[in-house]
């Protein structure tokens, strides 16, 4: 697991309670507006679900200090001591992301959906499965590289990128290489032949290589 993500989302978090904690008399912060104190924490606990995932023993102890006393900003500095455990965890390569394996199954049933598809004898319906399970685990690698998967218009809504964009974006940003790229936009584009209706722009064999491939990129690349 690439952990340099997650360990840059910790890090900016302690950065801004030290930021906090300069400017408090006290170790709880008590003086400090509620707001600000809620904010951090907010930040602090949403970082360690998407990091370790709901069952972990971090978001157990986020759980069971809630349960102690509900409000947020009563926890400040427990909470930020849960999130300097998960730093230095993952800078000692202590932690698998639990989200990263339940991703990892997901697809893998979703795969394992098309091939029983294309061994059936339905190409198209198989190639449509593993394109799709491919555009989702993009968006599981964006969120977990710290990209964006929504767009904002000029309306002030937001709409989800597009699997090409999402597929340049992180090969821009290191998550994997320039050939690893191709063979997306190669996979991406048989599925959208698939999805419009155009059955004979591609074989049976290639839906089996896309299958195997997009298989192997997943694995290579956890989400």
């Amino acid at each position: 697991m690439d952990s340099a993500p997650f360990v840059k989302q910790l890090e900016g978090i302690l950065t801004e309670f030290k930021a906090l904690a300069a400017k408090s008399a006290h170790d709880d912060l008590s003086e400090l507006p509620k707001t600000d104190r809620q904010a951090i924490v907010s930040k602090s606990v949403a970082a360690i679900h998407r990091i370790t995932g709901p069952q972990s023993s971090y978001s157990v102890e986020v759980e069971r200090l809630f349960r102690t006393l509900p409000p947020l900003h009563a926890h400040t500095t427990s909470i930020l001591g849960v999130v300097q455990a998960l730093l230095d965890d993952l800078k000692n390569d202590h932690l698998q992301s639990l989200v990263a394996l339940v991703h990892a199954d997901t697809f893998a049933d979703f795969l394992e959906m098309a091939q029983h598809l294309h061994e059936s004898g339905y190409k198209d319906a198989a190639a449509v499965i593993a394109g799709s399970a491919l555009e989702a685990h993009l968006r599981g690698l964006c969120t977990r590289s710290g990209l964006a998967t929504e767009s904002k218009k000029t309306d002030g809504t937001f709409v989800a990128k597009k699997a090409d964009l999402l597929n340049s974006e992180l090969c821009a940003a290191g998550v994997y290489t320039k050939l690893d790229q191709k063979n997306v936009t190669a996979w991406l584009d048989l599925r959208n032949k698939a999805a419009h209706g155009k059955y004979d722009g591609y074989q049976a064999e290639q839906v089996a290589l896309q299958i195997a491939a997009v298989r192997d990129f997943i694995q290579r690349h956890p989400a």
